[in-house]
C-alpha cells in the first residue's frame, strides 16, 4: 500500500488529534450552513487578457493592475490599460423572437422575419452570412442584403439537416453542439453538414403526468442494437445550389464523427467508423466532386473514441497537423504532414497528454497540459519540441495546476495551484518554469484559526497488485482509533472518466459531516483515465466488474485500516454512478450496505447504441458480458437499503432503468426507497433540486448517522 500523505493518516490511527489545536475555533452554524468561509479563505486574483508579450491585465478586488512579467513589477491599470483596441470582429449572431440577429456595435440587427424557431445560428468565417436550421432544414441569410436562401428542401421530423439526431447529438457531437451538424469551411464558400433519416431509429415514448391528459413525448433513441440514424454529410454553398454529397452509402451500418475542414478549404475530413468502433478512417472530400480518399487510420483492439473535436490540429505555416492519440495505451500528440504521413512523435511513455494549450510554431514548441508524470491525480503544464525532443515540465512542486492566460508567444503563463492540503495560490511563470510573481494566495488571514476537517489523497494497491489506485477522504473530526465511522463514497465510475484530483476544497456540507463523524470518499478504479487508455481498456465488455473490484479493494482497506464501519458503506452516484450505486447493492452486497442510486442504467441493453456498443459490443458478440453487468443478475445478493431516484422524463438513461428495478425488487420482496420527479429530466434544479438534496441528507441521518437532522441541514 502506497500513501501520499503518510505522516497525516498515521496520526489519525493513532489517535492523535490533528485537526485543530485547544486554540482553534470551530466553525459556525453560518459557515456549515451558508458557506460563509469569508476570512478563512478569499478570492484569488483574475487574469483577464495580456496587453502584449509582457504585460498581463490582473483583475484583483475590483480592480484591474498590470503585471509587468520581464520585471516582475505591478501597477494600478490606467483608462488606456483598460480600454482594448477596437478592432474589426465578425458581427455576433443570436435567435430572438425566434429569429436571427447579429449585434454589431453593440446594435441590434433582424435579419429573418419568420414564426418559425430558427436554432443555432453561426457566422461565416469572412462575416458576410449567418447560417442556421429551420424546421430541419439548413439556410442561410446573406448579412448586406438580408436575402435568406433555404439550401436543404427534404426536412421532416425524421430528416434532419444541420440537425443532429439525438444519439449523434449526445455521444459524438457533444451536448455543447445543441444539436448543431453544420460547419463552414474557412474560406467560407462551403458549408458541410449531416443529413440525418431517423426514420429506422425506434421511437421511445416518454410521458409525464402534467396537465388533465398529461404529458407525452416521442424520441428516436437507437438502443443496444437497434438500428442507428442513417447519415449522408452533405456540402453546399451559402448562396444556394446543387449538394455535393460525399462518397458513402448512408444504408451502411456506421458512425461519422465531427469533420475537419483543411485550413485552405480544399477538402473536408470526414471521420467514419464502423458500427464495431475500432477502426477510425479519414477520409479527405473533395468538396467540388464529393469523392474521398483516406487520409489518416487508426484501429484499435477494443474501441477508438469517436466523439470530441480535438483529434486534429491543423498549423498556422500549413507544413502539417498535430494529432492526438490513445493507440499506444496513453494519449499523445503526434506530428504529420499535410498529407497524412507520419514525421514523429511529439510526446510518448506512461502519462496522458490532456490538451495542447499552445503552439509556437516560430520556435517549433509546443505546450500541453498532461496529467502528471509523477502523480496521475495532478495536472502540470509542458513544453516540448516538435520534434518530441527537450520535454520539460514547467509547473512545480507537489501541486495540481490550473493553467491559463498564457502570453501571445508563450512566454509566459498564469497557473492557479494547490492541493488536498495546500489552499489554491496564484502565480505568474516563464516558460523556463521560474516563478516569476506570486499573485496570490485564497488562504485568509483566519484560516489558522479554525479547526477544519482535514482530506487527503491516500492510494491502495489494487488487489491483483498493477494498480495504485487513488481516494480522496475527508477524516472525521477529532478522529478516534477506538471507534469505527460511517462511510459516503461517491462515485461517477465510468470508462475514462475519474474525479479523484488532488485539489483544494472547503465546502459546508463536506465540514458539517466531518463534525459529525462521516467519513466522506471519493475513489477511482484502474479504468478511470488515471492509468491512461491501458486502464480503460480493461472495462472493454466487461462493464461493471473491474470498476466494483477496485471500490471493494479500497473500502476493504479503509475498514482495515481507517475506522470505516463495515455495516455502514453507502454508495452514491447518479447516471453511470447510479448504476454503480445499483451494482454495488446487488453484485458488491458483501461490501456495500447502502446506496442512494440517481438516474440509474440498471440494464446495458436499455441504452443508447454508440455508448453502450463502444464498450460492451452487441448481444449477440457478448451475450455473458450483458448479463454479468446487468444489475438484474445479482438480485438474488440485495441485502441492504438502497434509495432510488429518477426524472420522470429522462431522455437520455430512460426511467424505465429504475422502473425495471423496482418491479424486480417488489417481485423479490426486497426493501428499498424510491422517489420520483415529475417534469425531471436527467437531473433538475429548483425546488425539486433543493428537495432531491434533502432527501439524501435524510438518508445519510437516517441510515448512516442514526441521529435528527438539524435544522440548518434542510434547504
Amino acid at each position: 500500500m502506497q500513501f501520499v500523505k503518510k505522516p497525516l493518516l498515521s496520526l489519525l490511527l493513532a489517535g492523535i488529534t490533528i485537526s485543530g489545536t485547544a486554540q482553534q475555533k470551530q466553525l459556525t452554524d453560518d459557515q456549515y450552513f451558508k458557506a460563509n468561509f469569508k476570512g478563512i479563505t478569499q478570492q484569488l486574483p483574475v487574469a483577464t487578457r495580456w496587453l502584449d508579450n509582457n504585460n498581463l491585465i490582473l483583475m484583483r478586488e475590483g480592480k484591474q493592475y498590470v503585471i509587468d512579467a520581464k520585471k516582475g513589477t505591478e501597477r494600478e491599470a490606467t483608462d488606456a490599460d483598460k480600454n482594448v483596441a477596437k478592432v474589426a470582429v465578425k458581427p455576433m449572431p443570436f435567435i430572438k423572437n425566434k429569429n436571427v440577429f447579429i449585434k454589431v456595435n453593440d446594435a441590434e440587427v433582424q435579419l429573418t422575419n419568420d414564426d418559425a424557431l430558427e436554432v443555432n445560428p453561426s457566422v461565416s468565417p469572412d462575416g458576410n452570412y449567418v447560417a442556421y436550421t429551420k424546421k430541419n432544414d439548413l439556410y442561410a441569410v446573406d448579412i448586406n442584403t438580408k436575402k435568406e436562401t433555404r439550401l436543404t428542401s427534404d426536412g421532416t421530423d425524421l430528416i434532419l439537416n444541420g440537425y443532429a439526431s439525438w444519439v449523434y447529438m449526445e455521444e459524438i457531437l457533444g451536448r455543447g453542439s445543441r444539436y448543431k451538424a453544420f460547419w463552414w469551411s474557412p474560406d467560407s464558400k462551403n458549408i458541410a453538414f449531416f443529413r440525418s433519416n431517423d426514420t429506422a431509429v425506434p421511437e421511445f415514448t416518454i410521458t409525464d403526468g402534467d396537465g388533465h391528459n398529461g404529458y407525452v413525448e416521442k424520441v428516436r433513441y437507437p438502443k443496444v442494437g437497434d438500428k442507428n440514424p442513417e447519415v449522408k454529410v452533405g456540402i453546399v454553398k451559402p448562396g444556394g445550389g446543387d449538394i455535393v454529397w460525399s462518397d458513402f452509402n448512408e444504408k451502411d451500418d456506421q458512425y461519422f464523427g465531427m469533420p475537419y475542414w483543411k485550413p485552405d478549404g480544399s477538402s473536408l475530413l470526414v471521420q467514419w467508423m464502423n458500427r464495431k468502433q475500432n477502426q477510425l478512417i479519414a477520409y479527405a472530400v473533395n468538396p467540388a466532386t464529393g469523392s474521398k480518399i483516406p487520409f489518416y487510420t487508426e484501429e484499435q483492439k477494443t474501441w477508438v473514441d469517436l466523439e470530441g473535436g480535438d483529434r486534429f490540429q491543423f498549423l498556422d505555416n500549413g507544413k502539417g497537423f498535430l494529432l492526438q492519440s490513445d493507440a499506444s495505451g496513453w494519449n499523445h500528440v503526434f506530428y504529420y504532414d499535410m498529407n497524412g504521413k507520419l514525421i514523429n512523435a511529439v510526446t510518448s511513455g506512461r502519462f496522458s497528454v490532456t490538451g495542447i494549450s499552445k503552439v509556437d510554431e516560430q520556435r517549433g514548441i509546443i505546450y500541453f497540459t498532461g496529467r502528471s508524470k509523477e502523480n496521475t491525480a495532478r495536472t502540470d503544464l509542458y513544453k516540448v519540441n516538435l520534434n518530441g525532443k527537450n520535454l520539460q515540465r514547467l509547473t512545480f512542486g507537489e501541486f495540481n495546476h490550473q493553467v491559463n492566460s498564457l502570453s501571445p508567444d508563450g512566454s509566459y503563463f498564469v497557473t492557479n495551484y494547490g492541493n488536498t492540503v495546500t489552499p489554491n495560490r496564484s502565480a505568474l511563470v516563464d516558460n523556463k518554469g521560474k516563478i516569476i510573481k506570486e499573485l496570490g494566495d485564497s488562504k485568509g488571514a483566519d484560516f489558522d484559526q479554525y479547526q477544519l476537517a482535514k482530506t487527503e489523497i491516500i492510494r491502495v494497491k489494487s488487489e491483483d497488485g498493477l494498480y495504485d489506485l487513488p481516494m480522496k477522504v475527508t477524516w472525521p473530526l477529532n478522529f478516534d482509533k477506538n471507534k469505527k465511522y460511517p462511510v459516503l463514497v461517491s462515485v461517477y465510475g465510468g470508462p475514462n472518466a475519474g474525479n479523484v484530483m488532488d485539489t483544494w476544497s472547503l465546502g459546508g456540507n463536506q465540514q458539517f459531516y466531518a463534525k459529525e463523524g462521516l467519513i466522506q470518499v471519493s475513489m477511482d478504479h484502474r479504468a478511470s483515465g488515471h492509468f491512461g487508455k491501458e486502464g480503460v481498456n480493461y472495462m472493454y465488455h466487461n462493464l461493471g466488474y473491474w470498476e466494483m473490484k477496485d471500490y471493494s479493494t479500497i473500502v476493504k482497506w479503509l475498514i482495515a485500516n481507517g475506522g470505516a464501519d463495515a455495516a455502514k458503506i453507502c454508495i452514491t452516484g447518479f447516471s453511470y454512478g447510479g448504476y454503480m450505486s445499483c451494482y454495488a447493492m446487488t453484485y458488491g452486497a458483501d461490501v456495500f450496505t447502502h446506496a442512494m442510486a440517481g438516474g440509474s442504467v440498471t440494464d446495458w441493453t436499455l441504452y443508447d447504441s454508440h455508448y453502450t456498443e463502444r464498450f460492451m459490443g452487441t448481444t449477440t458478440d457478448n451475450a455473458e458480458g450483458y448479463k454479468t453487468s446487468s444489475v438484474f443478475t445479482h438480485l438474488n445478493k440485495y441485502k441492504g437499503n438502497m434509495q432510488i431516484v429518477h426524472g420522470v422524463i429522462d431522455e437520455n438513461v430512460h426511467m424505465q432503468n429504475s422502473l425495471q428495478l423496482v418491479s424486480k425488487l417488489q417481485d423479490a420482496k426486497k426493501d428499498f426507497e424510491l422517489m420520483i420527479y415529475p417534469t425531471g429530466r436527467h437531473g433538475w434544479g429548483g425546488n425539486k433540486g433543493l428537495h432531491f438534496q434533502n432527501l439524501k441528507t435524510k438518508y445519510i441521518y437516517k441510515y448512516l448517522l442514526e441521529k435528527e437532522v438539524p435544522a440548518g441541514m434542510i434547504k
